[in-house]
């Protein structure tokens, strides 16, 4: 089965203050790069040929002009606009298309992590009609979708839980087979009017199909004052691997 890389790179970056007034979040430099720089080399250093970025629409041809038809990059770009923020799901709900027939490899454009996704695609290559998440031990779990295991299975996940059932969050990193795209059809806006992720996951919780691979390295987002200059000298301490 052929393999396709997503990057999401939408939503208005409001946690981030005056940074994001006149730009994306993910064009904001993190070490010597451009943010949206390292889920594309991820995708790219696995051998991905065909990635497709979906963001909003304000900023959408500053994402063009800065990757283009991705030559530079080894791979050929295709870009969706998401017209509103309708949450991660309803995002990767418009690569439909761009997928048919193929497993995506999705990593949400805030993501700054060292492990290169080698031995994550590994793992989740012996099972072809699963779906695969990154988990990452966290100090903070309550701001995050978290797994709850048992006998190295995800048994639940939780957005965002008052009482975490573990401190494994879900790191924005998913591999989906194809029936992902008919899931998503199916799932109703959460009470932030969104489509989640986490409910995509929960499906495949519920039908046996969920995998998972534990980051070794570091992680985190990039959407906050304070992630962003934690990811900045993460970057120049231990370059990420690609």
């Amino acid at each position: 089965m052929t393999l396709r890389g997503v990057v999401l790179a939408g939503g208005k970056g409001t946690r981030l203050g005056e940074l994001t007034k006149v730009t994306n979040k993910h064009l904001l430099p993190v070490g010597p790069y451009p943010m949206v720089y390292y889920p594309l080399k991820k995708l790219t250093g696995l051998g991905i040929q065909e990635v497709l970025l979906v963001s909003g629409t304000e900023h959408m041809g500053d994402f063009v002009e800065l990757l283009g038809s991705g030559r530079g990059h080894g791979c050929n770009m295709t870009y969706r606009v998401q017209d509103e923020a309708g949450g991660i799901a309803q995002a990767l709900g418009l690569a439909a298309h761009f997928c048919t027939g193929s497993r995506c490899l999705v990593i949400l454009g805030d993501n700054i992590f060292l492990d290169p996704l080698g031995p994550f695609l590994a793992a989740a290559g012996e099972h072809a009609d699963s779906a695969w998440v990154a988990l990452k031990r966290v100090h903070d779990p309550k701001r995050y979708g978290v797994a709850e295991l048992k006998d190295g299975k995800v048994i639940g996940i939780e957005e965002k839980p008052e009482r975490p059932k573990s401190d494994y969050a879900v790191a924005g990193i998913y591999l989906y087979p194809p029936d992902v795209f008919e899931v998503i059809k199916t799932l109703k806006p959460s009470r932030r009017g969104e489509l989640e992720i986490t409910a995509v996951n929960q499906y495949y919780v519920r039908t046996r199909r969920l995998g998972y691979t534990v980051l070794d390295g570091y992680w985190t987002d990039a959407g906050t004052l304070e992630s962003l200059a934690v990811a900045n000298q993460l970057v120049r301490q231990d370059p990420p691997r690609f």
